[in-house]
């Protein structure tokens, strides 16, 4: 058997183990270590090539990149535990729901506004499904277009910045880029970073947060009684005061870590710190700061953490063996010779992507099938900016795809026992269509997410 062929088989085990619910990190590692061995004793693996993970590992430890993914995170569980999302949810509840659809408006809205700020989705599904889905019942919304707007909203936070996604996928990017360039005689190429993709995200992010609450709206015009107004008579006084009070506090964050970031006044992982600073400071306003918190606060950005850098280095060891068993040259010949070029690749690994997001989460994606494929589809001189953008879209749907979609997961677990597990795989099926005609726009027009970064990084 030739390393080719067992670089395939060992991705269909890697799968096959997964779905079993192993552990991904251990999956990945043990099962690269142990074709490592098969490939060893059949004579097609050199075994010193994993002498060279100690240096991949120091390399992952010392890149300061990565100090921002705990730092978004504690950023956003903070946010989430000062109530920013019930406040908003509450107030802009208020203010759209007088109107039809006004309360599924809401949930969009306040999911866009949570994404720039939290960019969690477990803590984002959970807190507007407690929140908004009772409120949605009440004024009558059919079970399916409230689940399906909630879950929706809730997975914003995979594309809009500050999105850890887009964190990981710019360091995978821009080694792949640099091993692109390289192959092709070019040994100072330019460098692709996050904040590329921060701002190559943002006209593709309000293209889905406007989509999605188009689609509220044409389905309260297809069938009025699935969107209805609020049954209250008027709205209280002082609403407008309540929305500036809610707004404006997490507005004035993400303009601040945002606008630092794209203003070059600091890196990615500068804003991350200041943004953690500054959500502990508003939820020292919002008066829920104390000892218990905090560390509540820090014991999930470790979990989250440790999760997403033990799956790092497992992956590590899956795609140093991949590679050296020869998959990375047959992945290149087969993607080379698909028919109808870039466009034919592209479906390939897009569909790909899509499928495995059915089965498994978007860091295993990340981490093992972006290191294969993106050297090689960067070699066909696309914007590394765009095939970022193109993947996080894509990786957004593994949130709603059952049967393994978190964000459905998420919400079966707060949802009232009249809500049917049924009607929440049924109502993700448009925003799902959504996402992929997001996509299908995408690939038709690059510009979408070039043109931004060329006016203001260049």
């Amino acid at each position: 058997m030739s390393g080719e062929v067992l670089s395939l088989l060992m991705f269909a085990v890697a799968c096959g183990v997964l779905l079993f619910g192993f552990p991904v990190a251990f999956s990945l590692g043990g099962t690269g270590l142990a074709f490592a061995l098969i490939g060893h004793s059949m004579g097609v693996f050199d075994m010193p090539l994993l002498g060279s993970l100690p240096s991949r590992y120091f390399g992952v430890m010392s890149n300061e990149l990565y100090v921002a993914i705990p730092l978004f995170v504690f950023m956003g569980v903070m946010l989430e535990r000062a109530r920013i999302a019930e406040k908003l949810l509450l107030t802009m509840g208020l203010l759209f729901g007088k109107r039809r659809a006004g309360l599924g408006i809401s949930v969009v809205i306040v999911g866009m506004l949570l994404a720039a700020s939290t960019g969690i989705v477990g803590a984002t599904v959970v807190t507007m499904g407690l929140l908004s889905l009772p409120a949605m019942q009440k004024a009558g919304y059919s079970p399916r277009l409230s689940t399906g707007v909630i879950c929706a909203s809730g997975t914003l936070g995979q594309i809009i910045p500050p999105s850890i996604v887009l964190v990981l996928l710019g360091d995978i990017l821009q080694g792949a880029y640099a091993e692109a360039q390289r192959s092709l005689g070019n040994w100072a190429p330019e460098p692709v970073s996050v904040i590329d993709l921060f701002v190559g995200a943002f006209i593709p992010g309000m293209l889905l947060v406007g989509m999605y609450i188009g689609w509220v709206i044409i389905q309260s015009f297809i069938d009025p009684k699935s969107a209805p107004a609020l049954v209250e008579d008027k709205r209280p006084e002082g609403l407008l005061g309540e929305v500036m009070r809610a707004l404006v506090p997490p507005a004035l964050l993400i303009v601040a870590v945002l606008g630092s970031i794209l203003t070059g006044i600091a890196t990615p992982t500068e804003s991350a710190a200041f943004g953690s600073v500054g959500s502990m400071i508003l939820a020292a306003c919002y008066r829920r700061l104390d000892l218990a918190v905090l560390r509540h606060v820090m014991s999930q950005t470790v979990q989250i953490s440790s999760m997403v850098f033990i799956i790092l280095l497992g992956a590590s060891i899956f795609s140093l063996v991949f590679r050296g068993l020869g998959g990375d040259h047959l992945v290149e010949e087969l993607l080379h010779n698909m028919p109808g070029g870039l466009f034919g690749a592209m479906l390939v690994v897009m569909t790909l992507m899509f499928v495995m997001g059915f089965f498994l989460d978007f860091i295993e994606i990340v981490f093992v099938v972006v290191p294969i494929v993106g050297p090689i589809l960067l070699k066909m001189d696309i914007s590394p900016v765009w095939l970022g953008i193109m993947i996080a879209i894509n990786l957004q749907t593994s949130f709603l795809t059952p049967p393994f979609g978190f964000a459905l997961f998420y919400l079966r677990g707060v949802a009232p026992p009249s809500i049917k597990t049924w009607d929440i795989y049924r109502g993700i099926v448009p925003f799902v269509l959504i996402q992929v005609l997001a996509l299908v726009l995408l690939a038709m027009f690059p510009e979408l997410a070039t043109w931004l970064p060329k006016v203001l990084l260049n």
